[in-house]
């Protein structure tokens, strides 16, 4: 039987653990899986691309789990009342095929990104970090603040969206967080003077230029959420040119990340070999250093994991009869009659 987590159930699980503690236990979570990193079977994503946006499969795999997203990026989805991205997951038993959990993916998205921006920050920012910009204030904008301030002692956020509604929304939310102050921004330019670390995460699938070589100081560190997939960047060259670069997996970054302008043998550094301690990550505290986050199909199987054990334990989610539970399992067609359909005569 394949459990199933509706978003229902998954904001219930944050209710019940706490969104600071679950996502304290999410970085575990990717920090584990990330160390075993030559371990997984790993591909970059299938994506299917339109003149509106893109569908994309993500899949991974190691000796005992395979899983796998099904995403969409869409920036016009809102016009229609939908939203931009929607996922789904699965996480299946390697040994049989089975399929174990059939989990959304919608918000924990959100969450995984938002935890794997911490994850990779804590090696690259300068110790003491306060300040944030946060630049793109949709729909992942909240997750990003609230990890940053919650696991790494953000204080203040600096905030800008072209679309003024984008960030009274994200105010009313946050408003109040104790400890946390948010200053409300004209530009891109005015929210990033005197940032410790600056967060991209705009959604237009377009070749933007948010941040500019005249806007980056010594020391700062980039957080490049929205530069995700083929034509859509959000950093001038030139600030790449002048940081450390990190990335996920560089075969699928080369594709979809900001490190697609420059030429093949422009030097980045996989995060895995940071935090096994095979590669620098901040090397002073007056180098420049950007995480190009794409999104990476191990970051889903380790949330996929997480949300496997934590519902477990809080007896959250429903049994689905998905695959056909047979007798004598080479009776397939057996099943047709089982399930009350007869043949035409």
């Amino acid at each position: 039987m394949t459990t199933v987590l509706t978003p229902q159930d998954v904001a219930h699980l944050v209710q019940r653990v706490g969104l600071p503690d679950l996502m304290r236990r999410l970085v575990s979570y990717l920090e584990a899986d990330y160390l075993r990193w030559p371990e997984f079977d790993k591909t970059p994503r299938v994506a299917a691309h339109s003149a509106d946006g893109v569908i994309e499969l993500m899949p991974i795999a190691d000796a005992s789990s395979y899983s796998f997203k099904y995403v969409n990026g869409h920036p016009k989805n809102h016009r229609f009342g939908l939203p931009t991205v929607m996922a789904f997951g699965v996480l299946a038993d390697v040994s049989t095929g089975t399929p174990t959990l059939l989990s959304e993916l919608t918000l924990t998205t959100a969450m995984r990104t938002a935890a794997t921006s911490v994850m990779v920050a804590k090696r690259l920012t300068r110790p003491n970090s306060r300040v944030m910009a946060l630049i793109g204030n949709g729909a992942q904008s909240e997750f990003q603040a609230l990890a940053f301030h919650h696991l790494l002692g953000i204080r203040e956020l600096r905030l800008y969206d072209i679309d003024p509604a984008a960030t009274a929304k994200l105010v009313g939310h946050l408003q109040g967080t104790p400890g946390l102050t948010l200053t409300v921004c004209a530009s891109t330019a005015e929210a990033v003077k005197g940032a410790d670390i600056v967060t991209t995460v705009t959604a237009d699938k377009t070749n933007a230029t948010i941040l500019t070589p005249d806007m980056i100081e010594p020391g700062m560190h980039i957080n490049g959420v929205g530069g995700d997939c083929p034509g859509k960047t959000e950093l001038h060259p030139g600030v790449l040119q002048q940081a450390r670069v990190v990335v996920e997996y560089e075969p699928q970054s080369r594709i979809e990340g900001d490190v697609q302008q420059m030429p093949a043998d422009f030097p980045v550094t996989e995060f895995w070999r940071v935090l096994a301690g095979q590669a620098a990550g901040r090397e002073t505290d007056a180098q420049v250093t950007v995480f190009d986050s794409v999104g990476f199909a191990l970051e889903d199987f380790s949330a996929l994991r997480l949300l496997r054990d934590v519902s477990l334990q809080l007896g959250l989610g429903a049994p689905l009869n998905l695959i056909p539970q047979m007798a004598d399992p080479k009776d397939l067609f057996g099943q047709l009659r089982l399930s009350g359909h007869r043949q035409a005569a």
